[in-house]
């Protein structure tokens, strides 16, 4: 992530890890807080959007929020994919005998690579 023109020392690496590390637990802390004060049994984004209002990080809510409403459109287009193979109009059958077909096919092609 950094230009390639700028290095860090080891220790300097090891310390932005360390930062980062604690960074999430305090955030997931918080989140299992706000989690459990709505009776609820799972962290859900919006715990984690309010936890980091609660921690005084609320500049990067906006951003947060953007890249959940990224992901759920990115969940959308993968169930697209999934029911495409449902409507594919094949049985379970013949799309496992095809995926074995596929498999078969790579491992000759690798075997005869070594």
């Amino acid at each position: 992530m950094l230009p390639s023109d700028i290095s860090c020392a080891r220790d300097t690496r090891d310390l932005l890890i360390e930062c980062c590390v604690e960074f999430i637990h305090l955030v997931s802390s918080e989140a299992n807080d706000v989690c459990e004060k709505g009776s609820k049994k799972t962290i859900a984004p919006e715990h984690v959007v309010a936890a980091l209002k609660d921690l005084g990080f609320e500049k990067y809510t906006t951003e947060v929020e953007e890249v959940l409403k990224e992901h759920k459109t990115q969940q959308k287009d993968r169930e697209k994919k999934t029911s495409r193979m449902q409507d594919s109009g094949l049985s379970a059958e013949e799309l496992q005998r095809q995926q074995e077909m596929l498999f078969a096919a790579s491992r000759a092609r690798f075997e005869a690579s070594n």
